[in-house]
């Protein structure tokens, strides 16, 4: 097939193909970061937390899994194979987190609102696209990397736990990355109500898969191509500024995987909810939610660019390769969340 699609077009289809999972599950799962947490918080109810960690296992499973079999190599990803900053994964993520509750879901929640026809999702996903850009390559790029260098602690650190753990115990870091993920999925199916819960398993599960199959895909076209292709799965903030970007100068610019992958969680969207019957066209007439949601997603675009990375960036695709980077940053989100939601249900005063 590679010999008929250029790389680039390959690349961004295997994106597409991940995506369109992604959708689906956002759309006919109810996957959504925010709303795993607004449960856990405020609902009495574990079941999409624990369906995040169901993808959280498969994914690390499945990516050691193939690493075992030497189908990917993990140090190959931006994730490993570069130096980190605590310090910006930490504060990146806060931001972030706390700009979700603010605009009300993370970069691919609004994709998937999108998709099933809320406006409001659309105003969100270009101002978080133009406030990443901007502190990816754009006027405050350089206050990020002066504040943040992404070298703090040296770029020759461990990669990430699987490698550091597998380095001092004497066994690969395939096998001891794939038995950690066991150990989490176990984890997330231990309670009978998590395992009864057919369509909660299968959905993680479902999302889990498309974590590794952008690791897989994009390692067999990077293998096999003489363009430098990237390594890599499934994020949200800096290929909304690419999917922009595409859009306006398509002719000067190459497809990539992030841009088939915001296409594919698009359509996904768009079939779940005609699936589920709940495709309605929305907008929102107040401005001060207008006004929340705008300062929301810029939040959102400034943090995932600090982070490197958003909640499926850093949250499932780094954390399948188990970078140093990725629980924390994670942990920091689900903190920001929780202040934002608490802002806004209780003000400031029972803070």
């Amino acid at each position: 097939m590679g010999e008929f699609l250029d790389d680039a077009v390959l690349v961004a289809l295997l994106g597409f193909a991940g995506g369109l999972a992604l959708g689906l599950a956002a759309r006919i799962g109810r996957f959504c970061t925010l709303g795993a947490i607004e449960d856990a918080l405020y609902g009495q109810s574990d079941i999409r937390m624990r369906m995040w960690a169901v993808a959280l296992g498969v994914a690390v499973m499945g990516t050691f899994g193939l690493a075992g079999v030497g189908l990917i190599e993990p140090t190959e990803s931006f994730y490993l194979n570069r130096g980190w900053n605590p310090l910006a994964h930490a504060a990146g993520g806060l931001l972030f987190g706390y700009g979700m509750a603010l605009a009300g879901n993370c970069g691919y929640g609004v994709l998937a609102r999108l998709g099933g026809g809320d406006m409001r999702a659309f105003v969100i996903v270009l101002v978080m696209a133009i406030s990443a850009y901007a502190a990816i390559s754009g006027p405050f790029a350089a206050v990020r990397v002066a504040v943040f260098p992404e070298d703090l602690l040296g770029a020759h650190a461990p990669a990430g736990f699987a490698h550091l753990l597998g380095g001092s115990i004497g066994l690969p870091p395939a096998a001891v990355g794939f038995a950690i993920g066991a150990a989490i999925l176990a984890a997330a199916l231990a309670p009978v109500r998590m395992r009864s819960n057919r369509k909660a398993v299968l959905w993680g599960t479902v999302v889990g898969l498309a974590i590794v199959s952008g690791w897989a895909g994009t390692t067999l076209v990077a293998n096999r191509s003489f363009d430098a292709v990237p390594v890599e799965s499934h994020t949200f903030s800096a290929p909304l500024g690419d999917t922009v970007l595409y859009l306006m100068l398509a002719s000067g610019m190459k497809l990539n995987f992030g841009v088939g992958s915001v296409a594919g969680v698009l359509c996904g969207a768009f079939i779940g909810s005609l699936r589920k019957g709940h495709f309605r066209w929305e907008a929102c007439d107040d401005p001060r939610e207008l006004r929340r949601q705008i300062l929301g997603a810029a939040l959102m675009g400034v943090g995932g660019a600090v982070a490197v990375g958003c909640s499926v960036g850093q949250g499932l695709s780094a954390f399948s390769l188990l970078a140093f980077s990725a629980p924390l940053t994670l942990a920091a989100i689900i903190t920001g969340a929780w202040f934002g939601l608490r802002q806004l249900i209780h003000g400031f005063a029972a803070l």
